[in-house]
């Protein structure tokens, strides 16, 4: 039996940044959830571009798979 997979759309900058919002909704949680995992030093890496936090969709996709990410 698979595990049941949902397709998720999100949208990404063409350098595939996407916003917390976007991130959580890719990864499951809520936007709040990610920023608090960022004010513990926990979860996927982001980048604060302009004032507001991104997440490159490759290290999304290494969070989800559980791989750890380089800082």
């Amino acid at each position: 039996m698979t595990p049941d997979v949902q397709i998720t759309s999100v949208r990404a900058t063409p350098d595939r940044r996407v916003n917390r919002a976007d991130a959580a909704l890719f990864l499951g949680y809520k936007a709040k959830t990610l920023a608090e995992w960022h004010r513990l030093g926990k979860g996927p890496r982001s980048h604060m571009v302009g004032g507001r936090r991104f997440y490159l969709l490759d290290d999304l996709v290494a969070f989800a798979r559980g791989e750890k990410v380089a800082a």
